[in-house]
Protein backbone atom coordinates (compact mmCIF):
# COMPACT_ATOMS: atom_id res chain seq x y z
CA UNK A 1 0.00 0.00 0.00
CA UNK A 2 1.01 3.77 -0.84
CA UNK A 3 2.96 5.38 1.93
CA UNK A 4 -0.35 8.14 3.05
CA UNK A 5 0.98 11.86 3.08
CA UNK A 6 -0.23 12.02 6.57
CA UNK A 7 0.87 13.32 10.19
CA UNK A 8 -1.04 12.08 13.17
CA UNK A 9 -0.20 13.47 16.80
CA UNK A 10 -2.12 12.05 19.80
CA UNK A 11 -3.55 14.73 21.91
CA UNK A 12 -3.25 14.00 26.08
CA UNK A 13 -6.63 15.20 27.14
CA UNK A 14 -5.47 15.08 30.80
CA UNK A 15 -8.48 14.08 32.11
CA UNK A 16 -9.11 14.33 35.53
CA UNK A 17 -4.96 15.43 36.04
CA UNK A 18 -4.50 12.04 35.29
CA UNK A 19 -2.17 11.94 31.64
CA UNK A 20 -2.58 9.28 29.29
CA UNK A 21 -6.60 7.96 29.99
CA UNK A 22 -7.84 10.16 26.96
CA UNK A 23 -6.83 10.90 23.70
CA UNK A 24 -8.09 13.09 20.67
CA UNK A 25 -6.40 12.47 17.51
CA UNK A 26 -5.15 15.43 15.54
CA UNK A 27 -4.99 14.09 11.77
CA UNK A 28 -3.27 16.51 9.43
CA UNK A 29 -3.63 15.33 5.62
CA UNK A 30 -3.01 17.37 2.80
CA UNK A 31 -5.16 19.54 2.80
CA UNK A 32 -5.96 19.80 6.25
CA UNK A 33 -6.22 18.71 10.14
CA UNK A 34 -9.69 16.57 10.87
CA UNK A 35 -10.03 15.40 14.40
CA UNK A 36 -10.46 11.92 15.35
CA UNK A 37 -12.72 11.59 19.08
CA UNK A 38 -13.68 14.78 20.86
CA UNK A 39 -12.84 13.80 24.21
CA UNK A 40 -15.62 14.26 27.04
CA UNK A 41 -16.78 18.36 26.99
CA UNK A 42 -14.77 18.93 30.64
CA UNK A 43 -11.43 18.88 28.66
CA UNK A 44 -12.60 20.99 25.90
CA UNK A 45 -9.89 23.46 27.11
CA UNK A 46 -7.21 21.30 27.25
CA UNK A 47 -7.59 19.90 23.86
CA UNK A 48 -7.80 23.51 22.24
CA UNK A 49 -4.95 24.30 23.92
CA UNK A 50 -3.34 20.63 22.38
CA UNK A 51 -4.46 21.96 19.17
CA UNK A 52 -2.60 25.31 19.59
CA UNK A 53 0.59 23.47 20.23
CA UNK A 54 0.11 22.31 16.53
CA UNK A 55 -0.66 25.22 15.22
CA UNK A 56 -4.63 25.12 14.66
CA UNK A 57 -7.59 26.82 16.17
CA UNK A 58 -11.29 25.38 16.62
CA UNK A 59 -12.45 27.14 13.40
CA UNK A 60 -9.78 25.11 11.45
CA UNK A 61 -11.65 21.94 12.46
CA UNK A 62 -14.34 21.48 9.76
CA UNK A 63 -14.60 17.34 9.99
CA UNK A 64 -14.98 15.63 13.47
CA UNK A 65 -14.63 11.63 12.96
CA UNK A 66 -16.30 9.83 16.83
CA UNK A 67 -15.97 6.27 17.31
CA UNK A 68 -18.73 5.91 19.07
CA UNK A 69 -21.04 8.31 21.87
CA UNK A 70 -19.72 7.32 24.91
CA UNK A 71 -19.21 10.73 26.93
CA UNK A 72 -15.43 10.30 27.46
CA UNK A 73 -15.18 9.74 23.28
CA UNK A 74 -17.72 12.19 22.06
CA UNK A 75 -18.92 14.38 25.14
CA UNK A 76 -17.63 17.56 23.09
CA UNK A 77 -19.26 16.98 19.57
CA UNK A 78 -22.25 19.27 20.02
CA UNK A 79 -19.36 21.66 20.97
CA UNK A 80 -17.22 20.99 17.54
CA UNK A 81 -20.94 21.07 15.75
CA UNK A 82 -22.02 24.05 16.80
CA UNK A 83 -18.72 25.55 15.75
CA UNK A 84 -20.13 24.50 12.48
CA UNK A 85 -17.94 21.37 11.99
CA UNK A 86 -19.34 18.28 10.32
CA UNK A 87 -19.49 15.39 12.70
CA UNK A 88 -19.15 11.67 11.63
CA UNK A 89 -21.06 9.07 13.83
CA UNK A 90 -22.40 5.35 13.68
CA UNK A 91 -25.82 5.64 12.17
CA UNK A 92 -26.89 4.44 15.94
CA UNK A 93 -25.10 7.00 18.21
CA UNK A 94 -25.84 9.86 15.62
CA UNK A 95 -29.67 10.97 17.18
CA UNK A 96 -28.43 10.88 20.66
CA UNK A 97 -25.64 13.40 19.55
CA UNK A 98 -28.72 15.76 18.09
CA UNK A 99 -30.71 14.70 21.44
CA UNK A 100 -28.44 13.83 24.22
CA UNK A 101 -31.08 13.90 26.80
CA UNK A 102 -31.35 10.00 27.12
CA UNK A 103 -27.87 9.57 27.03
CA UNK A 104 -27.66 12.14 29.95
CA UNK A 105 -30.11 10.89 31.60
CA UNK A 106 -28.93 7.31 31.59
CA UNK A 107 -25.26 8.58 32.68
CA UNK A 108 -26.64 10.55 35.70
CA UNK A 109 -28.04 7.27 37.10
CA UNK A 110 -24.58 5.97 36.90
CA UNK A 111 -22.13 9.56 37.86
CA UNK A 112 -25.30 11.37 40.17
CA UNK A 113 -23.39 14.39 41.30
CA UNK A 114 -20.31 13.48 39.60
CA UNK A 115 -21.75 14.40 35.83
CA UNK A 116 -20.21 17.67 35.83
CA UNK A 117 -17.03 17.59 36.95
CA UNK A 118 -16.19 13.99 34.55
CA UNK A 119 -18.44 15.22 31.68
CA UNK A 120 -18.75 18.88 31.35
CA UNK A 121 -21.97 20.45 29.50
CA UNK A 122 -22.63 18.03 26.81
CA UNK A 123 -24.76 20.61 24.10
CA UNK A 124 -26.75 19.01 21.64
CA UNK A 125 -25.72 19.04 18.14
CA UNK A 126 -27.21 20.98 15.21
CA UNK A 127 -28.85 17.79 13.20
CA UNK A 128 -27.28 19.18 10.08
CA UNK A 129 -24.04 18.79 11.03
CA UNK A 130 -24.59 15.29 12.05
CA UNK A 131 -23.37 12.82 9.81
CA UNK A 132 -24.70 8.91 10.18
CA UNK A 133 -22.69 6.73 8.66
CA UNK A 134 -23.40 3.18 7.72
CA UNK A 135 -20.95 -0.09 7.62
CA UNK A 136 -18.17 0.43 4.82
CA UNK A 137 -19.05 4.17 4.75
CA UNK A 138 -15.89 6.16 2.57
CA UNK A 139 -15.38 9.58 4.42
CA UNK A 140 -13.27 11.79 2.13
CA UNK A 141 -11.74 14.88 3.90
CA UNK A 142 -8.75 17.01 3.80
CA UNK A 143 -7.39 14.81 0.99
CA UNK A 144 -7.72 11.80 3.30
CA UNK A 145 -10.19 8.43 2.64
CA UNK A 146 -11.41 7.20 5.80
CA UNK A 147 -13.42 4.14 6.27
CA UNK A 148 -16.45 3.48 8.62
CA UNK A 149 -16.13 -0.68 10.23
CA UNK A 150 -18.84 -1.82 12.26
CA UNK A 151 -17.52 -3.44 15.35
CA UNK A 152 -19.80 -3.96 17.90
CA UNK A 153 -19.10 -5.93 21.29
CA UNK A 154 -18.23 -2.75 23.36
CA UNK A 155 -20.80 -1.02 22.26
CA UNK A 156 -23.15 -1.51 18.98
CA UNK A 157 -23.17 2.06 17.95
CA UNK A 158 -19.31 1.49 17.52
CA UNK A 159 -16.90 2.60 14.29
CA UNK A 160 -13.66 1.67 13.79
CA UNK A 161 -11.72 3.71 11.08
CA UNK A 162 -9.78 2.41 8.66
CA UNK A 163 -7.17 4.84 6.96
CA UNK A 164 -4.94 3.16 5.14
CA UNK A 165 -2.96 0.62 7.12
CA UNK A 166 -4.10 2.74 10.33
CA UNK A 167 -7.09 2.11 12.39
CA UNK A 168 -8.57 4.89 14.86
CA UNK A 169 -9.95 2.04 17.27
CA UNK A 170 -12.01 3.34 20.03
CA UNK A 171 -12.25 0.96 22.63
CA UNK A 172 -12.98 -1.80 20.05
CA UNK A 173 -9.11 -2.80 20.70
CA UNK A 174 -9.92 -2.14 24.62
CA UNK A 175 -7.33 -0.04 26.74
CA UNK A 176 -3.63 -0.51 26.84
CA UNK A 177 -1.03 2.25 27.19
CA UNK A 178 2.12 2.72 25.94
CA UNK A 179 5.46 0.73 26.85
CA UNK A 180 3.31 -2.42 28.72
CA UNK A 181 1.13 -5.38 27.26
CA UNK A 182 -1.28 -4.69 29.97
CA UNK A 183 -4.80 -4.79 28.59
CA UNK A 184 -8.03 -3.39 30.35
CA UNK A 185 -10.89 -4.81 29.23
CA UNK A 186 -13.89 -1.87 28.96
CA UNK A 187 -16.70 -3.67 29.04
CA UNK A 188 -19.40 -1.02 30.36
CA UNK A 189 -23.17 -1.58 30.71
CA UNK A 190 -25.53 -2.14 28.84
CA UNK A 191 -23.81 -3.24 25.41
CA UNK A 192 -20.91 -5.51 26.14
CA UNK A 193 -21.75 -8.62 24.32
CA UNK A 194 -18.85 -11.40 23.87
CA UNK A 195 -19.98 -13.13 20.59
CA UNK A 196 -20.04 -9.44 18.77
CA UNK A 197 -16.84 -8.56 20.40
CA UNK A 198 -15.01 -11.62 19.28
CA UNK A 199 -16.28 -10.97 15.53
CA UNK A 200 -14.84 -7.93 15.60
CA UNK A 201 -11.84 -8.90 16.99
CA UNK A 202 -12.30 -11.10 13.77
CA UNK A 203 -12.61 -8.71 11.73
CA UNK A 204 -10.03 -6.28 12.80
CA UNK A 205 -6.97 -8.91 12.17
CA UNK A 206 -8.50 -9.60 8.82
CA UNK A 207 -7.50 -5.22 8.23
CA UNK A 208 -4.01 -6.08 8.54
CA UNK A 209 -3.53 -3.33 10.28
CA UNK A 210 0.40 -2.02 10.64
CA UNK A 211 -0.67 0.52 13.59
CA UNK A 212 -3.78 1.13 15.38
CA UNK A 213 -4.74 3.97 17.86
CA UNK A 214 -6.85 3.03 20.95
CA UNK A 215 -8.29 6.09 22.53
CA UNK A 216 -7.12 4.83 25.58
CA UNK A 217 -4.61 5.15 24.63
CA UNK A 218 -1.74 6.27 21.97
CA UNK A 219 -0.33 3.75 19.70
CA UNK A 220 0.09 0.09 19.40
CA UNK A 221 2.22 -1.71 16.04
CA UNK A 222 1.97 -5.15 17.15
CA UNK A 223 -1.34 -5.29 16.40
CA UNK A 224 -2.21 -8.98 16.25
CA UNK A 225 -0.59 -10.22 19.08
CA UNK A 226 -2.56 -7.50 20.97
CA UNK A 227 -5.76 -8.47 19.60
CA UNK A 228 -5.02 -11.80 20.09
CA UNK A 229 -4.40 -10.83 23.93
CA UNK A 230 -7.93 -9.48 23.89
CA UNK A 231 -10.17 -12.09 22.33
CA UNK A 232 -8.50 -14.44 25.24
CA UNK A 233 -8.56 -11.43 27.75
CA UNK A 234 -12.65 -10.87 26.75
CA UNK A 235 -13.91 -14.63 27.13
CA UNK A 236 -11.49 -14.92 30.25
CA UNK A 237 -12.99 -12.06 31.87
CA UNK A 238 -16.59 -13.37 30.89
CA UNK A 239 -15.29 -16.85 32.75
CA UNK A 240 -14.64 -15.33 36.33
CA UNK A 241 -18.03 -13.27 36.70
CA UNK A 242 -20.34 -15.91 35.32
CA UNK A 243 -18.51 -18.41 37.59
CA UNK A 244 -19.04 -16.25 40.60
CA UNK A 245 -22.13 -15.48 39.79
CA UNK A 246 -23.10 -18.90 39.81
CA UNK A 247 -21.95 -19.28 43.27
CA UNK A 248 -24.54 -15.98 44.10
CA UNK A 249 -21.51 -13.95 45.25
CA UNK A 250 -23.15 -10.52 45.42
CA UNK A 251 -22.12 -7.51 42.99
CA UNK A 252 -20.16 -5.66 45.54
CA UNK A 253 -17.83 -8.79 46.87
CA UNK A 254 -17.68 -9.53 43.19
CA UNK A 255 -16.32 -6.23 42.19
CA UNK A 256 -13.54 -6.77 44.87
CA UNK A 257 -12.58 -9.97 43.26
CA UNK A 258 -12.75 -8.68 39.65
CA UNK A 259 -10.12 -5.89 40.87
CA UNK A 260 -7.98 -8.12 42.74
CA UNK A 261 -7.82 -10.21 39.58
CA UNK A 262 -7.48 -7.27 36.88
CA UNK A 263 -4.59 -5.88 39.75
CA UNK A 264 -2.72 -9.20 39.78
CA UNK A 265 -2.67 -8.92 35.99
CA UNK A 266 -1.33 -5.55 35.57
CA UNK A 267 1.35 -6.18 38.22
CA UNK A 268 2.22 -9.55 36.91
CA UNK A 269 2.91 -8.23 33.26
CA UNK A 270 5.00 -5.51 35.07
CA UNK A 271 2.49 -2.49 35.28
CA UNK A 272 4.20 0.11 37.74
CA UNK A 273 0.84 0.29 40.63
CA UNK A 274 1.06 4.24 40.37
CA UNK A 275 0.26 3.69 36.57
CA UNK A 276 -2.97 1.52 37.20
CA UNK A 277 -4.78 4.31 38.23
CA UNK A 278 -4.58 5.65 34.81
CA UNK A 279 -6.39 2.40 33.74
CA UNK A 280 -8.79 2.99 36.37
CA UNK A 281 -9.78 6.52 35.14
CA UNK A 282 -9.73 5.44 31.59
CA UNK A 283 -11.82 2.08 32.33
CA UNK A 284 -13.54 1.95 36.21
CA UNK A 285 -13.48 -2.31 36.70
CA UNK A 286 -16.82 -1.73 38.63
CA UNK A 287 -18.39 -0.89 35.76
CA UNK A 288 -16.85 -3.61 33.64
CA UNK A 289 -18.40 -5.73 36.24
CA UNK A 290 -21.99 -4.57 35.51
CA UNK A 291 -21.38 -5.06 31.94
CA UNK A 292 -20.66 -8.44 32.00
CA UNK A 293 -23.31 -9.61 34.55
CA UNK A 294 -25.89 -7.76 32.80
CA UNK A 295 -24.73 -9.79 29.64
CA UNK A 296 -24.87 -12.92 31.40
CA UNK A 297 -28.25 -12.29 32.77
CA UNK A 298 -29.83 -11.21 29.21
CA UNK A 299 -27.95 -13.93 27.34
CA UNK A 300 -26.90 -16.77 29.61
CA UNK A 301 -29.21 -16.13 33.06
CA UNK A 302 -26.37 -16.45 35.13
Amino acid sequence: MRELNVKIYPLDLDFQAIPQAIAAYLVVGPEGPVLVETGPASTLETLKMRLAEHGYTPADIRHVLVTHIHLDHAGAAGWWARQGADVYVHHVGAPHLVDPSRLLSSAQRIYGAAMGTLWGETLPAPAERVHPLQDNDVVEVRGLTFTALDTPGHARHHHVYRLGEIGFTGDAAAVRLPGNPFISLPAPPPEFDREAWQKTIARLLDQGFATIYPTHFGFLTDVRDHLEALADLIDRSAAFVHKRMQTGLGRDELAKEYLAWVEERAYTQGLPKKEFQVYETANPTGMSVDGIMRYWRKHAGG
